[in-house]
């Protein structure tokens, strides 16, 4: 197996969550290399979000992390052979106000990546839009909707119930154009 140095973000990601899922803590990537992986590189992050989908609790996910040669250093996990850091926002796994059901993985030689599908991953980019007016995360939402097959009647729904139609209707044209 590649040692941590030679691992990119997908690899790395992967190798902690199934480290991770060996110990019964079951982690989503979420966030910025979300969007990395479904961007294909147009955004890039230096950060992976693995979300605790049931709170699994931080003192074994510490175990685990230390276990693989990491340490922690206010809110992350860092480890001297890479310059990505870990974070693990704390679960349950949602876009704005709606939980996540569905899971997508990814297969890695380093592990089982799981992560959100392009269509959690849009309304994780388009909750901050909505609600914080972040147009960087209103592009990146743009960027995953051109590049994947997503479920647009989903994010449709999503965005009705998040009270925002107007900023859904600004992402639909920015999709098309």
């Amino acid at each position: 197996m590649k040692s941590i140095k030679e691992m990119n973000m997908e690899e790395l990601a992967a190798y902690v969550c199934s480290a991770l899922e060996k110990e019964g803590i079951e982690t989503v990537l979420s966030g910025g290399s979300c969007v990395q992986i479904y961007s294909q590189g147009r955004y890039t992050s230096d950060d992976i979000d693995l979300i605790d989908r049931f709170n699994g609790g931080h003192t074994k996910i510490k175990n685990v992390m230390t276990g693989l040669g990491f340490k922690e250093h206010n809110r992350y996990f860092v480890h001297e052979d890479t310059s990505l850091f870990i974070e693990f926002p704390r679960g349950p796994l949602g876009v704005g106000d709606a939980p996540v059901h569905n899971i997508a993985s990814k297969i890695e030689d380093t592990g089982i990546l799981k992560l959100l599908t392009p269509t959690d991953c849009i309304k994780d980019r388009l909750a901050a839009y909505f609600h914080w007016d972040d147009l960087q995360s209103l592009e990146q939402a743009v960027w995953v909707a051109q590049e994947n097959v997503f479920e647009l009647d989903s994010v449709r729904e999503w965005a009705v119930k998040e009270n925002e139609v107007e900023k859904f209707e600004i992402f639909c044209k920015r999709v098309e154009s």
